[in-house]
């Protein structure tokens, strides 16, 4: 565990703090830095939270804005997830709303009688709402405890999911400069880390960096082969869960829907070119439903706050590491077992490099993608411990997991040292200031007009890299880059130059083992997996869990909230376990809070007594 505020002193956390998180959570203590993050908070101090996605993020605004006088105020950027968030925390008894368009003017009028009367906790409201006059006007009479910006790499140009709408927000951080002001996020690399602290003015001793590892995930990557085949053998491990198919294309999320649909799956497509009624009717499907695949581009995810998704797949290549990072962070929030799976071919490689230069973009945006995308192929490519790559490229670390395909069945590796010599050599004798295509077609000895012109087919490393074609040495590359013996300059033009490790290893000469690059469209030995992700729970208690989802389907349809307000699996599992027989017994279970305690303890303990 790491943190950027080592200069700050912490007051201890105070009692009402821990007795809403137990009255109103279920849970006795706190985790990892939120105990830190909100007496830091409570304490009227600004703050920025990076910490991975079911690591507990919501805890550490909520709480402050239930202990501070006043109403907290969360700008959020989708209206299901809002929606979401305020019907779990009403279902714990918290007085939560959230002000969109979409509200009825009573409904609207309503509201603001609440928030004037004192009437609200929390409010959540989008930042294209938030922004407008008649709304900042009305909340200049309201005295707010906080104010939270969640998904906070939105604002970030150097983040993959930019909106513009968030870079305004800084005028409502003039706007009430006494407010304490929270920016959340579980994505986002370090220039993406500086802009946000800069455009909230958020001070750095004031940022809390928990890491990016979700342990409780299973990374596997393959190269395309049969992706339908390797699909359906990957679902085989998930018969009855819940879980995303992520797909490029909404006519490939069409077919890949109704194809899985034919295998027998209660699958449902998502894209942004359906009618918003049917787009809106499979996400509440999905998200009251236990056992439903949803099917999508990226339009979907943001907006779920599902903890049980139990698997991600890719069947195409996503955009870059935050993107897969944010899209594979949507399975196991709840923090049981989670598998994941992303394919990808040279077909996928030249679709994404084509976007990216075929795009709108300014040049430095363009370059900037290109970089990401190269980091997210090395990721693809890399013959070590996956987590640690991707942990590394967000400037976290681990040991080896053992929780990934490449450390489950480490993949063919070759003599990668004297190739390794001669890309370092050839980044040296170009200036190291060169893309990765510039660099290959030196080693190749491609005298283009470019390599001509800057004398590059005249130095001694034109032409030596003849024992590899154009595909492997940037494969090699990419590996190099993970392996943090080469730099690319993400912020700039994206040039490549070495790394300190890449010079000790030139000094060194150390032997470096690579993944050896498969044959385009060779046909792949199938990975060994284990055993399918699923709750840890013990057979004899197998029977009553069940029984428990049973009684929380029943409760969920007739309230028509998704299941998962009522109870986490992970609370089901728990109380499986206890078996408690009173409503006592139940309120020491982790995630029984008091407000469900009266509304549920009754139904589930009778569950309990009939499983004896």
């Amino acid at each position: 565990m790491k943190t950027m505020s080592r200069f700050f002193m912490p007051t201890p956390m105070t009692a009402t703090a821990l007795d809403i998180l137990k009255t109103v959570y279920g849970y006795d203590a706190f985790r990892g830095p939120q105990a830190r993050i909100i007496a830091h908070v409570i304490g009227g101090n600004n703050a920025f939270v990076l910490m991975p996605t079911g690591g507990g993020k919501s805890l550490c605004y909520q709480i402050p804005a239930m202990v501070r006088p006043g109403m907290g105020l969360v700008v959020s950027p989708l209206l299901a997830l809002m929606a979401d968030q305020v019907t779990a925390l009403r279902q714990a008894g918290v007085r939560a709303a959230a002000l969109n368009s979409d509200l009825p003017p009573e409904e609207r009028r309503a509201l603001w009688r609440d928030i004037r009367g004192g009437g609200l906790d929390l409010l959540y409201v989008a930042p294209e709402t938030l922004l407008r006059p008649d709304v900042l006007a009305q909340l200049d009479g309201v005295k707010l405890s906080l104010i939270a910006i969640d998904e906070a790499h939105c604002l970030s140009q150097w983040g993959h999911d930019f909106r513009p709408s968030y870079r305004q927000l800084d005028a409502v951080v003039a706007r009430f400069p006494a407010t304490p002001r929270m920016a959340l996020t579980a994505t986002a690399d370090t220039p993406t880390r500086a802009e946000i602290l800069s455009h909230l003015d958020i001070a750095e001793s004031c940022a809390f960096i928990a890491g990016f590892d979700r342990p409780n995930i299973r990374y596997a990557i393959e190269e395309k082969d049969n992706p339908r085949a390797q699909l359906k053998d990957f679902l085989k491990r998930h018969a009855g869960e819940s879980g995303i198919v992520y797909c490029l294309s909404k006519r490939k999320v069409e077919e890949t829907a109704l194809w899985l649909r034919e295998q027998g799956h209660d699958a449902l497509a998502y894209h942004a070119g359906m009618d918003r009624t049917a787009r809106e009717a499979n996400q509440t499907r999905f998200q009251h439903g236990e056992a439903v695949v949803m099917v999508a581009t990226i339009a979907f995810g943001m907006g779920i706050d599902k903890p049980d998704v139990r698997f991600v797949a890719h069947i195409d290549l996503p955009g870059s590491i935050e993107a897969y990072y944010q899209e594979t962070g949507r399975a196991g929030r709840d923090g049981l077992a989670a598998d994941t799976l992303m394919l990808y071919g040279p077909e996928d490689i030249a679709l994404r490099s084509r976007f990216i230069e075929q795009s709108d973009a300014p040049d430095p945006r363009k370059r900037m993608e290109r970089q990401k995308l190269d980091a997210l192929l090395g990721l693809a490519e890399t013959a070590g411990c996956r987590r640690q790559v991707l942990l590394s490229y967000f400037g976290d670390h681990c040991a080896p997991c053992g929780n990934c395909d490449t450390c489950a069945d480490p993949p063919k590796l070759f003599d990668g040292t004297i190739a390794a010599q001669k890309a370092l050599s050839c980044i040296f004798r170009t200036g190291e200031r060169f893309g990765q295509a510039y660099v290959v077609d030196v080693l190749l000895g491609v005298a283009n007009d470019r390599v001509v012109q800057f004398g590059h087919d005249r130095i001694s490393t034109f032409g030596i890299g003849g024992e590899h074609d154009n595909r492997a040495w940037r494969a090699i590359l990419r590996q190099m880059i993970a392996l943090r013996l080469v730099d690319v300059d993400l912020a700039g033009h994206g040039g490549l130059s070495i790394a300190p490790a890449g010079r000790d290893f030139l000094r060194d000469k150390p032997k470096l083992m690579l993944r050896a690059p498969a044959a385009p469209r060779a046909r792949r030995q199938k990975t060994a997996r284990g055993p399918a992700a699923r709750p840890a729970i013990a057979e004899a208690d197998d029977a009553l869990f069940q029984a428990l989802r049973r009684k929380r389907m029943e409760l969920a349809r007739a309230q028509n909230v998704p299941p998962y307000v009522i109870f986490h699996d992970k609370t089901l599992v728990e109380l499986a376990a206890a078996r408690p027989v009173s409503r006592a017994a139940m309120a020491d279970v982790p995630g029984v809070g008091a407000a469900k305690l009266d509304r549920y303890g009754e139904a589930f303990l009778a569950v309990i007594a009939a499983h004896a």
